[in-house]
């Protein structure tokens, strides 16, 4: 199992299974979660803290699923980042982009202010 997918209340969570989050998963990927969004689920967590590298294509993923869930008046939020993921998302400026939090919990509880 690549994916691991949850509800809480109104928010949906999809855990991320992989080490190497790369273009032959990014397709699954995205169409799991865009399923989500059509079914009504437009606040999203993305826990990535099992993912020790994240390519592009996944990156550019979790960009087109954010704008696609703030379009819907939802929000997507991050957790978990391992040290390599981490350092893309600040060479890349992403943390500008996306809110991240430490745990599941806390990303939900956002939600909730």
């Amino acid at each position: 199992m690549k994916f691991e997918e949850q509800i809480a209340g109104s928010v949906y969570i999809i855990s991320v299974l992989v080490e190497r989050a790369t273009l032959s998963d990014a397709d699954e990927f995205k169409k799991i979660v865009n399923a989500r969004i059509d079914e009504g689920y437009v606040n999203l967590i993305i826990d990535l803290s099992k993912v020790e590298y994240l390519d592009s294509t996944f990156l550019g993923n979790l960009v087109g699923l954010l704008k696609r869930s703030v379009r819907v008046d939802g929000d997507l939020k991050l957790v978990g980042f391992k040290p390599n993921v981490r350092s893309m998302f600040e060479l890349t400026r992403m943390f500008r982009v996306f809110e991240s939090f430490s745990s599941v919990d806390e990303a939900v509880k956002s939600f909730n202010k």
